[in-house]
């Protein structure tokens, strides 16, 4: 069975960078678009990156553009989130995603990690 497991969270204050990793087993990393998304309490999760297998094309929601970078190594099995610049509205839970070879929705995905916190303090 395809598992995620994200790692990298915590609290960091205004301004400051954390770097989310997740591993992944169970599938054939290479050939998954690989996600991340977010959902903060009472809020639905929101879309934040993704990322084509061969790492060739990534993709950003408006509100971290410029801030996030989305990377993988297909090596490893992981795919990685770089977050920079960040805002206490980037406070959430964020969970990666695997879409599996054929699934052509950017924003649809098969696979789901448990999410790791991230706390931004002002």
């Amino acid at each position: 069975q395809v598992q995620l497991v994200e790692s990298g969270g915590g609290l960091v204050q205004a301004g400051g960078s954390l770097r989310l990793s997740c591993a992944t087993s169970g599938g054939t990393f290479s050939r998954y678009r690989m996600g991340w998304f977010r959902q903060a309490p009472g809020k639905e999760r929101q879309f934040v990156a993704a990322i084509m297998p061969s790492g060739a094309g990534t993709y950003y929601a408006d509100y971290v553009k410029g801030r996030v970078t989305i990377s993988r190594d297909n090596a490893k099995n992981t795919v990685y989130l770089q977050m920079n610049s960040l805002k206490p509205e980037d406070t959430a839970v964020y969970a990666c995603a695997a879409a599996r070879p054929g699934n052509i929705r950017l924003y649809e995905y098969d696979y789901w990690g448990q999410g790791t916190q991230v706390t931004v303090s002002s």
